[in-house]
């Protein structure tokens, strides 16, 4: 089987999907792997590298489109890189769709693409493989971004996250008790912050307190707590998702007019619409902006400032399902492995995804129901 790395602008994304060893992984099994010039450059692997394992550079996207059965990409594709699918191609990507363009969604149905979006891929316990690393380098970086903006260069409230004798550390607030806040609220702590987590699953909240020794404060996310805790907050890290579907405004504008000023907001969420009703995405070049005095961070793509690391937390998660497809072809490992059917949002020119579908009022079926 043909497979094809398209390279991502790196304005908009560092990443690539695979490193030189879970390339070489896909050659050894008897496929070819074909790589767009440079693609790997951000994150710090060579030309040279794929090279000499036997993958093809190839000096142009269109090559890419050309010569593969399986397109690999990082970021959402583009509506340009839409159009230019061939038909029948197989895409593995993030793609966020549900949030997207619908003028991407239709050029993929046109194009009869089968499309696997690494956040949809879901095993039998709900869990989400590929989107949970990803996640939990995200919820360290929240953090790791707070604190860099809290300074008075950043025009923060020139605090320092832990404090030091004599003065208190940062309030950091964190909405949402998944993997991307259990990151954050780890890295929040090791610095010495006081930390504040809220979430609607008492269950996750009695967790995280048990493990923190109930050195952090937990509550319920309700509107009467929010507006509390946002008064007091030097740092809120949006961390809510919800799967397949755009994420909930959980804090208002009214509510964010209620911070410190120079606070700051890091909303992780952003991928899928965010969870803060002033955020709005924003790009790795130009990662912020100022709104009610408050900062906001909201680049969809945190993982992608750490583009090395996670690249191979992206390997790790991702080549195990390339395999599958390479070994069995597409619809047998379909047919096989739940885990990354649930992953396919389109299939043979339909939506195969109920969320998405809804989105766009498009009738939605079920993947099995295609396959058959």
């Amino acid at each position: 089987m043909n497979f094809g790395i398209l390279k991502e602008d790196p304005a908009r994304e560092r990443r690539i999907p695979l490193t030189p060893a879970g390339v070489q992984s896909l050659l050894g099994i008897g496929n070819q792997v074909y790589i767009e010039k440079d693609a790997g450059k951000a994150s710090h692997f060579t030309n040279e590298q794929y090279e000499a394992i036997g993958a093809k550079i190839v000096y142009s996207s269109d090559e890419i489109f050309g010569r593969s059965e399986v397109v690999l990409k990082v970021s959402p594709p583009t509506v340009d890189e839409c159009e230019r699918f061939e038909d029948g191609q197989t895409l593995f990507s993030f793609l966020h769709l549900v949030v997207g363009k619908e003028k991407k969604l239709e050029l993929l149905l046109k194009k009869n693409v089968c499309a696997i979006g690494y956040e949809l891929i879901e095993d039998q316990n709900g869990d989400l493989p590929i989107l949970q690393v990803m996640s939990e380098i995200a919820g360290q970086m929240a953090t790791q971004v707070a604190a860099r903006y809290l300074e008075s260069s950043s025009d923060g409230r020139g605090i320092v996250m832990g404090g030091i004798t004599g003065v208190p550390p940062a309030t950091v607030l964190i909405i949402g008790a998944g993997t991307v806040g259990h990151a954050a609220a780890r890295i929040a702590f090791g610095l010495g912050a006081e930390v504040i987590m809220l979430d609607k699953d008492l269950r996750r909240i009695r967790s995280l307190a048990n493990e923190f020794k109930y050195r952090i404060v937990t509550a319920m996310a309700n509107e009467y707590n929010l507006k509390k805790a946002l008064q007091f907050a030097d740092v809120v890290i949006g961390a809510v998702l919800i799967k397949a579907e755009r994420a909930p405004h959980v804090v208002t504008e009214d509510m964010v007019k209620l911070m410190k000023p120079g606070a700051i907001i890091v909303d992780v969420s952003i991928d899928q619409g965010g969870c803060i009703a002033t955020s709005r995405p924003t790009t790795l070049e130009n990662p912020t902006y100022m709104l009610h005095n408050v900062i906001h961070y909201c680049v969809p793509n945190m993982p992608a400032n750490v583009s090395r690391t996670a690249t191979y937390s992206l390997t790790n998660a991702l080549l195990p399902f390339l395999t599958e497809v390479a070994q069995e072809g597409l619809i047998k490992a379909l047919i096989t492995d739940p885990t990354l059917a649930n992953g396919v949002c389109i299939f043979n020119g339909k939506v195969t995804n109920e969320p998405l579908a809804r989105r766009f009022e498009m009738e939605s079926y079920k993947i099995s129901s295609l396959i058959e």
